[in-house]
């Protein structure tokens, strides 16, 4: 099966825009004192996990993208992750909840507001889940549009999965830092290649686990989005060794 970077149709009729947030995210790591670095950064987006259970106290922390003491940052990330889907990624720069804030402009069917996140009209949605499209778990976004006539875009919520393949990433790499257990990582490679064996056979949309802005589609959906004709998406073909 095929693979393929989903990205944002850059086509001027495409206007729209969301001035929006969500409302909680993981902060920041203050800097080690052994390598300077302040932990890994995420674009997860985690739109249908509600956290108002946690008290106001915490809540208020899970707002502020300020960097905490790395023991701080555990511990609000432990407190977390009992209400996050299994797997997710809990790395500083996570967000949770939905989106609010104000919408404006035209949408596609489908809709990039940057590299890692994608949204989706609720016909759109309901047409992909009747074609058999896997994956796909829509959140409501709480906008407001400038337009009277405006479509209901929903936030998909999308698990990690997948590796780059050895073949396609540095062949020498600094050893984690003794102090904090961080490494300096690496760019994104160029081209990106996918490890065939971790890819996912249960969904067709997905983040790459090896790096959350990397949205990636199987050729199911990318077959789906063509036949129904819906718009305001592009898909890059990816190597897969």
């Amino acid at each position: 099966m095929k693979f393929y970077r989903i990205r944002e149709d850059e086509s001027p009729r495409y206007t729209g825009n969301l001035n929006a947030s969500h409302k909680w995210m993981l902060p920041g790591i203050q800097p080690c004192s052994g390598c300077g670095l302040g932990g890994k950064d995420s674009g997860a987006h985690y739109p249908c996990v509600e956290l108002s259970q946690l008290s106001e106290e915490d809540q208020l922390k899970l707002s502020d993208p300020w960097p905490v003491p790395r023991e701080e940052f555990v511990r609000l990330r432990e407190l977390v992750r009992p209400l996050v889907p299994p797997g997710a990624e809990l790395e500083s720069g996570t967000e949770f909840g939905p989106l609010k804030g104000t919408a404006t402009g035209h949408f596609g069917q489908l809709f990039m507001q940057n590299p890692w996140s994608l949204y989706i009209r609720r016909e759109a949605l309901t047409k992909l889940q009747s074609a058999g499209v896997r994956g796909l778990q829509g959140c409501p976004l709480e906008v407001r549009f400038r337009q009277k006539n405006h479509p209901e875009l929903l936030e998909l919520q999308l698990e990690m999965r997948g590796r780059f393949h050895p073949d396609c990433l540095p062949q020498e790499r600094e050893p984690p830092c003794p102090t904090c257990g961080e490494d300096k990582g690496y760019s994104l490679p160029q081209p990106p290649i996918l490890a065939a064996a971790s890819l996912a056979g249960d969904l067709d949309v997905f983040r790459l686990a090896d790096w959350s802005t990397l949205v990636i589609a199987s050729e199911r959906m990318a077959e789906a989005v063509e036949r129904l004709e819906l718009d305001g998406v592009t898909f890059q073909e990816l190597a897969v060794r």
